[in-house]
């Protein structure tokens, strides 16, 4: 189902990446302002730093957070640095690899400053979270956007905030007609999915979606509430989100323990899991709050994987909306 067994996005990507060669993103506003000695378009676009000149189209750019990564290799563009490489290919599934000769430049919040200004990008991308300390160097370097993925209360979902972005990127890229297709892949995915659901008939069942971890031998749950990306891509399929929380979370879930989890029971239960910490075998297997409950019971836990990445981009969107169908589905 999907791009990857049936819409081709993967393979597309992947093929463009061998014809491609360039990167970048944007803000939430741009405008031409003047041009440079050789006659290219200087555009400005703001950020949650300010504003940043661009330079005609970006040749060569830094991207300090996965879910920028996404948006790029979405368009066919290769970046020429990836803050650590290794953490996305454990967490982060997008259904192709991160292409040989990309440079890892350290981790997000502590890039290699020496690295990247050693690739002499024309542009770098950033996360608020994650540029606090070393915005300034960064944007010595090359012109530094940074962006916030989490919407202030009222203002819409994550999943929002992660098509306005990659409009956003595609506009600096020169990308506009690719990110369309891109958007409209998704919109077909998902309306797939949908029917796939109504016709098993399920449309319409609640649902909660949690990533879970050990945390000092007890277990912690992120559940996902309405303003997350998590559960709204879900709802999109036809079902029914189970959990709202009591109070607006920026980061769209509420970390609870399993004695929150009766309040929900009744909801089919999707994990976001890591094989390397399987908290369900080794913490709540005999718990008799965890045993009790209505979903373990009826055996509607429907495990996702580790690398279904739920706080990410175009791609690991695209999986996570097959991995929740074949889970539900059994597939």
């Amino acid at each position: 189902m999907g791009w990857r067994k049936g819409f081709g996005l993967v393979g597309a990507v992947t093929a463009s990446l061998t014809i491609v060669a360039g990167c970048g993103e944007t803000s939430n506003s741009n405008e031409s302002t003047n041009t440079d000695e050789n006659d290219q378009e200087v555009r400005t676009f703001e950020h949650t730093r300010g504003t940043a000149d661009i330079i005609g189209v970006p040749e060569r750019v830094v991207v300090l957070e996965w879910g920028y990564v996404e948006d790029f290799l979405a368009l066919g563009i290769e970046p020429v640095g990836i803050a650590d490489i290794e953490g996305m290919n454990t967490w982060v599934d997008i259904g192709m690899e991160i292409p040989d000769g990309v440079e890892d430049i350290g981790m997000r919040n502590t890039p290699n400053l020496e690295m990247i200004l050693a690739l002499e990008p024309d542009l770098i991308i950033g996360l608020e979270s994650n540029v606090e300390s070393n915005y300034e160097e960064l944007n010595d370097i090359a012109p530094t956007l940074v962006y916030d993925p989490y919407p202030a209360e009222g203002e819409g979902t994550q999943y929002d905030v992660m098509i306005e972005t990659f409009n956003e990127i595609a506009t600096i890229m020169d990308k506009e007609q690719e990110a369309q297709e891109v958007l409209d892949g998704i919109d077909q995915l998902f309306a797939e999915s949908k029917q796939k659901i109504e016709d098993a008939g399920k449309a319409g069942e609640e649902f909660v979606v949690a990533m879970a971890y050990s945390d000092q031998n007890a277990v912690t749950f992120r559940l996902h509430d309405d303003t997350s990306m998590a559960a709204p891509m879900i709802e999109e399929m036809g079902l029914v989100n189970a959990f709202q929380s009591s109070q607006f979370e920026r980061y769209g879930f509420t970390s609870a323990d399993v004695e929150a989890l009766p309040a929900i029971e009744d909801a089919n239960f999707f994990t976001i899991i890591q094989e390397s910490d399987d908290v369900i075998g080794n913490h709540l297997t005999g718990n008799p709050i965890w045993d009790g409950l209505t979903f373990v019971e009826e055996d509607r836990i429907y495990s996702l994987g580790g690398d279904a990445w739920p706080y990410g981009g175009p791609l690991s969107a695209q999986i996570y909306a097959e991995k929740v169908v074949d889970a539900f589905l059994n597939e």
